[in-house]
Formats: structure tokens, C-alpha cells, sequence
């Protein structure tokens, strides 16, 4: 059997699909299983075993009509018995279309019976201990798995050459080994799920107070600036625990450095599922525009927290609809009770420590 899993969309979503390869990988040991994503994700595919070939849908390929069928006919030829399609969009629906497959999966919209011959309807409000996100793609096994799916985290696997790179990476920069050490997710994948910087600094100074830890900033070169902004208004004490220039370019690596890490604290996103793949506890805080149900992912385990708006007011979420409270973003950032996240931190940090 040869299966295909599509997701597009930001790494997060990349790497919250994998279950689907590794569910089918146990379920059938002997099948190919391929999985096509955008170029910015294949890092954390890397090293999974439940996955056999990796195949970046570049922009060239997307934007170009002929390039685009040149690649959707090179993947007819790989005669793929199953085709599952987590995020359709047209050229996904015409890569599916035209594959030949028997089984087509992916989830129910107005145009989807077209193109795909399985078709589930996204839950989008049932209690669920590990979040939406992941239920919503547990749905998409159904044509292949009757039994009940005990196996749904994402997880990202290191080889150990990479894990002895990031140990001597913060030997170089004389990381104290007896402190815990921190990092934070200062800035979000997009301005609106970017906690106010001031905001930040102020956490990151209760997190020094209350656990002496040393702290380094999830931050690229492009955005040092921004990280230098928090780093300014962090005090005089706190900044002495700040590694500033501690930080990788490169996605491996940043995973294999953040493996080496006590915890993960930040805006949610990316980084905060690539924490919780590599089993590292994690404390987020949530734009207030993104649904919680869909990914406040395993928050039934101790090491894993979060704040969202909702908790805190939830009448703001009855009185205005989502769009309503993205379009004023910042203005609703201000209502987030500092106090209240930081007895919530404190809560988490004497929880996770027993």
C-alpha cells in the first residue's frame, strides 16, 4: 500500500498531521507513507520513522499552472493507493483528483465531494482532553482504522549527534547546568499572536524571581530588534539570568536546543507544539482571537498550561464574535489581567515541580 498525507499551512499544523503517519504506520508496517508539505516545514519531519519520503510543495510549483501538473502528473505516477488531505486547497484538490488513488480522505465543505470520495465533518465543539486539533484528525483514519486511536501525539525525533551539538552549544556559552534553563517564546508567528513586549518582560521577570532560572529568547536575526525591545524592559536583576545571543537560525537545530530545555513559555504557536512533540513542558498564552478548544493540546497533563482570554472574561466571547475581537487584537491583549497569569505561572511552576 502506498498512502500520501497532505498539509499545508504553518508548522504547527505540520507536525500535529504526523499522527496520522504514525497511526497508519502501525496499522499497516509494510506501506510507503509519504507526506507533502511546504519547504518551511520538512525539518520537523525529519528522522520520523513513520515517515518514508518527504515532498516540499514549493511556491514555483503553486504559482505556475504548467509546473503545477508536471509535479501532480509525477505524483500520479507514484500510484498512491490512499490520498488523505488535511487542509484542501486547489492544488491539493487537483493533486488528489488526478492521483488515482481508491481512497480520497478529507474533510467536508461545499465543493469537497468533487474531488474526494471520503469526507468527515470537522467537530468543532466536543469535550476532548487532547483539543480539536487533533480529534479533527483522528476523523480522517476512519476509512483505515476501526479500532479506538490510543496513539495521538505529534512527537519530532533527534538524532543524538544533533542533541551533543546543542550540549556543546550552551557549554560554549557557559550555561550554569545546575539552573534550570528557560526559554521563551517572546514573539508570535504573526503580529496578533504577539503578547505586548512590556507584557512579556514583566512575566519573564516573575519567572526569574520564582525560579532562578536561566533564560534564553526563541528570536530570529530579522527580529533582534523586537528581542532586544523585551530584553530593555526586563529589569537590571533579571537581565543578568538572559542569554541574549543564544539563539539558533536554523529549524534543527532550534529543536535540538530546545530539547535541552526545562520548560518553554510563551506565545502559543509553533514553537509551543514543537515543545510539547519533544515532551517538553510548556506554559502559552493565546492571542485572543485563535479558538482554545482547537489548540489547547494536551492540557489534561500537568506540564502543560495556558492563558486565553476566554478563561479569564468569557462574557467579552458572548457579547462579539471571533473575527470582532481579531480585528481589535491589541485592544483586547489589555484585557488580560497580569496578576491573574502570573498566579496562574506560579501555579503552574509548584505544580510541575511535584
Amino acid at each position: 500500500m502506498r498512502i500520501l498525507v497532505i498539509q499545508q499551512k504553518r508548522i504547527g499544523d505540520v507536525l500535529t498531521s504526523t499522527i496520522i503517519c504514525n497511526n497508519l504506520k502501525t496499522k499497516f508496517p509494510d506501506a510507503a507513507i509519504d507526506y507533502m508539505c511546504y519547504p518551511n516545514s520538512v525539518d520537523v519531519l525529519q528522522e520520523n520513522p513513520n515517515i518514508d519520503t518527504i515532498i516540499p510543495l514549493t511556491n514555483k510549483v503553486r504559482k505556475s499552472i504548467p509546473s503545477l501538473f508536471k509535479f501532480i502528473f509525477q505524483i500520479r505516477r507514484k500510484k498512491y493507493d490512499a490520498v488523505i488531505d488535511v487542509y484542501s486547497k486547489l492544488e491539493t484538490n487537483l493533486i488528489t483528483v488526478f492521483s488515482g488513488a481508491k481512497y480520497k480522505v478529507s474533510y467536508r465543505k461545499w465543493y469537497t465531494k468533487i474531488f474526494y470520495n471520503y469526507t468527515y465533518e470537522r467537530f468543532d465543539a466536543i469535550a476532548s482532553e487532547h483539543g480539536l486539533a487533533i480529534e479533527n484528525r483522528l476523523l480522517l483514519l476512519k476509512p483505515f482504522i476501526s479500532e479506538k486511536i490510543t496513539d495521538v501525539k505529534p512527537k519530532i525525533f533527534l538524532k543524538e549527534s544533533e542533541i551533543n551539538e546543542a550540549r556543546q552549544l550552551l557549554k560554549s556559552h557557559n550555561i550554569d547546568s545546575e539552573k534550570p534553563l528557560i526559554m521563551f517564546g517572546i514573539l508570535g508567528s504573526e503580529v496578533y499572536k504577539t503578547y505586548p513586549l512590556e507584557g512579556m518582560a514583566k512575566i519573564i521577570d516573575f519567572t526569574v524571581a520564582k525560579t532562578n532560572a536561566t533564560i534564553i529568547f526563541n528570536y530570529i536575526p530579522d527580529q533582534k530588534e523586537q528581542a532586544l525591545e523585551v530584553y530593555n524592559y526586563c529589569t537590571e536583576e533579571t537581565k543578568k539570568h538572559i542569554v541574549f545571543d543564544l539563539y539558533c537560525t536554523e529549524l534543527r537545530p532550534f529543536l535540538a536546543l530546545l530539547s535541552q530545555c526545562e520548560m518553554l513559555i510563551g506565545n502559543e504557536g509553533g514553537a509551543v507544539n514543537m515543545a510539547k512533540a519533544l515532551d517538553i513542558p510548556t506554559f502559552s498564552i493565546f492571542t485572543p482571537s485563535v479558538r482554545k478548544e482547537t489548540w489547547q493540546l494536551f492540557e489534561n497533563e500537568a506540564k502543560n498550561a495556558s492563558i486565553h482570554l476566554k478563561d479569564l472574561k468569557p462574557e467579552i466571547y458572548e457579547q462579539h464574535t471571533e473575527q470582532y475581537i481579531k480585528e481589535h487584537t491589541f485592544e483586547y491583549y489589555a484585557e488580560y489581567p497580569l496578576p491573574l497569569m502570573l498566579e496562574k505561572l506560579e501555579t503552574y511552576f509548584h505544580e510541575y515541580k511535584n
